[in-house]
């Protein structure tokens, strides 16, 4: 990848993971066009991604306040697979935006910092914009059973409920409910590194159809 300015926004966290992350999102997507990032951040998962995987169409997505530093990363990245990022607000998404259809959508750390309305109107707004048996990711910590599956989700979840007490880790029950409520079905629960899950549905019974 092309060398990019030191400025730019960086979570390390992200450059973590991203390879256990593509290891399994090149197979899931290894047959589509067209994918939508929502949350994108700091777009390093988006420059990374769209840089491995030639072949598709990796559009950013994010709030409007964090467009201009996700933009700065996708110019200095030069991918021609990766266009300039839209707004994209789950509580209040853009008319541009759902006109659009993509046949892959993926979403990494998002669940647990939106408050449980807002993680409904992910699926809704996913419903949405998915194609006819398109494939959606959804990367980051879960509760089984209601119980942490690990004691640093347990600390994680702590530091949440601090910064804000509608976020929190989520119960993986409550999130296939609402998928299978928005007509996604559940293929795959990965076990990925440092507790985190990469859930992979696909979409059955979309609005798009």
């Amino acid at each position: 990848m092309p060398n990019t300015p030191m400025n730019l926004p960086f979570s390390q966290a992200c450059e973590n993971n991203k390879q256990p992350i593509f290891e399994k999102l090149s197979q899931i997507f290894n047959q589509s066009e067209h994918i939508l990032e929502i949350g994108a951040g700091t777009g390093q998962h988006g420059a990374y991604f769209a840089q491995q995987m030639l072949h598709l169409t990796w559009q950013c997505s994010d709030q409007p306040h964090y467009l201009d530093g996700l933009n700065l990363r996708i110019a200095a990245s030069k991918l021609a697979n990766l266009p300039l990022a839209v707004a994209a607000d789950v509580a209040n998404p853009n008319e541009q935006l759902l006109q659009q259809r993509f046949d892959g959508i993926y979403t990494a750390n998002t669940l647990h910092i939106m408050n449980k309305a807002l993680v409904a109107r992910f699926f809704a707004l996913a419903e949405q914009l998915i194609k006819p048996n398109g494939s959606l990711c959804i990367y980051g910590p879960f509760n089984y059973h209601g119980q942490y599956s690990s004691d640093s989700n347990r600390d994680f979840d702590q530091w949440l409920l601090a910064r804000d007490p509608n976020s929190a880790i989520r119960d993986i029950e409550w999130v296939v409910q609402l998928a299978t409520t928005h007509g996604f079905v559940m293929q795959q629960d990965h076990a990925m590194p440092a507790n985190n899950r990469l859930l992979h549905f696909n979409a059955i019974a979309s609005a798009a159809q």
